[in-house]
């Protein structure tokens, strides 16, 4: 493989991989003669350790696949996926049986059940947040900016349909 190109494929890595394989992993590729199907597998293997490093790797610089692993950040999208589910589920429910949307003299089981849903991943979200922001900043802003997203797609229908 030509050189350039080479070192231009290592680059896509993260630094600490880089740092501890770059070179080795560089001079694999240019004694290599490799073609296209080569190079979009070292692009995908770049992307996938930028996702999800390596065990051991540097816990410096983490990654946005080793934050979003741990139980406080994902919790609160499940949460949000849930009660959004649920609601959809209950407009379906009441516009086939009723042709319309469904408003009750209580608020309902379900309302209930997103309310709780919906509060119950607030201090979830606050102790992720205190937690991870320090130590990586750059993920921690992406699942939190992940989580609001969740949390604003099912706040939607209650707001847009006045349930």
């Amino acid at each position: 493989m030509n050189p350039r190109l080479a070192r231009l494929l290592t680059l896509l890595y993260p630094r600490g991989w880089r740092e501890r394989y770059g070179a080795e992993f560089e001079a694999l590729l240019q004694d290599e003669k490799s073609g296209f199907g080569a190079a979009l597998n070292v692009i995908w293997s770049a992307l996938i350790e930028r996702i999800f490093p390596t065990q051991g790797g540097n816990m410096n610089h983490p990654s946005l696949g080793s934050v979003i692993r741990h139980p406080s950040a994902f919790v609160p999208l499940a949460m949000s996926l849930t009660a959004l589910a649920m609601l959809a589920c209950a407009l379906t429910y009441g516009i086939v049986q009723h042709g319309s949307v469904v408003r009750e003299a209580d608020e309902g089981t379900v309302a209930h059940l997103w309310q709780i849903l919906m509060a119950g991943q607030m201090p979830v979200i606050v102790f992720f947040a205190i937690k991870w922001l320090p130590r990586a900043p750059r993920p921690t802003l992406c699942v939190l900016g992940m989580q609001a997203g969740a949390v604003l797609a099912s706040m939607a229908p209650v707001y847009f349909l006045g349930l």
